[in-house]
């Protein structure tokens, strides 16, 4: 009879997340200015989704 207990998953998953977040801190300490421009990127392109989403719906309900 075998049992299944996920534990292989889980830890896999645990090592990953940490192994992530230390890459992303390594990263963040090393080259500061570099990840500066990453975030201002990111909000960036968040902001424009944001605005083109805001414009759809505005011609959607104006039409």
């Amino acid at each position: 009879m075998r049992r299944r207990t996920g534990l292989v998953i889980v830890n896999t998953k645990k090592i990953l997340v940490l192994t992530g977040v230390a890459l992303l801190v390594f990263f963040l300490v090393t080259q500061p200015q570099a990840s500066a421009g990453i975030v201002t990127n990111i909000i960036g392109t968040i902001r424009d989704a944001a605005e083109a989403i805001v414009t759809f719906v505005s011609h959607v309900f104006a039409g």
